[in-house]
């Protein structure tokens, strides 16, 4: 029998007024709901997840550093939730909160032992190779709709590319990304398909893993196995799945969200043409405006604090919120807009589990690579519907486009060969 859903914590008038993280408001405009959640609270705000589940949303800039900087404060291990007695089993968002022994969870010694393996066997890959890669790999998958005129850039390219390079890197077949990007939509969009779809990638992890075992190669998987932090075959399975899923969606939607503000925004027409605005600079705009990954679940208190002036009691749940941080005016221009090449955006978190650096070396690589090729196979790429007719996905964790329709001038010409 399914448990009754979690109510608010007793004794907290805050959370009777919480806002919902969830729901077609909140998947349509979430900056508004991040400027009224300020307005009426500050920089840390009472909010409910689906379920009517409390948590904490930290969108100030400053706040969001500092639960991300003091680890012994602000602790990792979900275990220590709280409200997990009223959480039901099928809860859709338990991916995303559950605690596993993956590197996601760990703390202190055992999450440095474990990132620093991460770290070496990515920052082991060729970014040279990494960007060839991901040009012939975006030339391929250009080639299969330029000719129509027509295409679905978030389905037929913005989640296939990364995916693809991720694959590379890992050492997977490629003939296993559909599975893989259905499982972790699924997973991300904490729906009712959402703990099928994370069951899916630990599978797919778990034969990964004794593939490599067997038959090592040059790949990240490969270096896992032989690194001197001596991680186990479930350890690195975990922390494969966790690796896959952290490089992929926010990769994949990071690219959609800077076309489309290339599409839409008037200041980056000029950059189809090779004009004043780079391409570099709309990636940089769409991770402060639209960043991925925008709620990141999450931070549990250790013990009885203070945070932004709110009461945060030992086991509750404190959610990032990266794109409110980004957003707070605080650390923006008076018109709401950031300084050209300013980098100081939190879209990679902060503190000792933020992403590391050849992650996001790598993430930006196949970012920059996808946009630009992109633009200098179809220059007279054009939205195909009404910039309000794009539907975001319904996902309290991600900024992501369900599809973005464009139309461009048919081409024969094909990019380089796959190889």
């Amino acid at each position: 029998m399914t448990e009754p859903a979690p109510t608010p914590p007793p004794g907290c008038p805050a959370h009777r007024a919480a806002a919902q993280l969830y729901g077609p408001r909140f998947q349509t405009d979430p900056a508004q709901v991040y400027r009224e959640l300020r307005a009426a609270h500050g920089p840390v705000a009472p909010v409910e997840l689906a379920g009517a589940v409390p948590a904490w949303l930290v969108i100030g800039y400053r706040e969001l550093r500092l639960v991300t900087g003091q680890p012994g404060l602000f602790g990792r291990d979900s275990s220590r939730w709280n409200a997990w007695p009223r959480i039901p089993a099928d809860w859709p968002l338990r991916p995303m909160t559950a605690p596993t022994p993956s590197i996601l969870y760990t703390e202190g010694a055992e999450h440095q032992r474990r990132s620093a393996a991460i770290t070496d066997a990515l920052a082991a890959v060729d970014p040279y190779e990494l960007k060839k890669h991901c040009e012939r790999l975006a030339d391929r998958l250009i080639d299969e709709f330029a000719g129509r005129g027509e295409a679905d850039l978030v389905t037929e390219y913005a989640h296939r590319l990364p995916l693809l390079v991720l694959c590379w890197m890992l050492g997977l077949d490629s003939v296993q990304a559909p599975v893989l990007i259905g499982g972790l939509v699924d997973m991300l969009d904490g729906g009712a398909r959402a703990q099928q779809g994370g069951q899916t990638l630990l599978r797919m992890m778990v034969d990964l893993v004794e593939d490599k075992r067997a038959a090592p190669g040059v790949d990240i998987t490969s270096r896992l196995l032989v690194h001197p932090a001596g991680l186990d075959d479930d350890e690195v399975m975990r922390d494969l799945r966790v690796l896959l899923a952290a490089g992929h969606q926010p990769t994949a939607y990071w690219i959609a969200n800077a076309l489309r503000l290339m599409l839409t925004d008037e200041r980056f027409a000029a950059s189809f043409s090779g004009g004043r605005r780079s391409v570099g600079q709309a990636l940089t705009e769409a991770l402060w405006e639209d960043t991925p990954t925008q709620v990141f679940a999450g931070r549990w208190a250790t013990r009885d604090t203070r945070l932004g002036g709110q009461r945060i009691a030992a086991g509750d749940l404190v959610l990032l919120g990266f794109a409110g941080a980004n957003a707070d005016p605080a650390v923006r221009q008076p018109d709401g807009a950031t300084a050209e090449g300013n980098h100081a955006h939190l879209s990679f978190s902060h503190g000792e589990h933020r992403c590391p650096f050849p992650a996001q070396e790598a993430a930006e690589v196949i970012a920059g690579t996808a946009v630009e090729v992109l633009l200098d196979r179809l220059p007279d790429l054009r939205l195909a519907v009404a910039e309000h007719a794009l539907v975001w996905r319904p996902s309290a964790w991600v900024r992501a486009l369900v599809a973005l329709p464009v139309a461009f001038t048919p081409s024969t010409s094909v990019g380089g060969a796959f190889g």
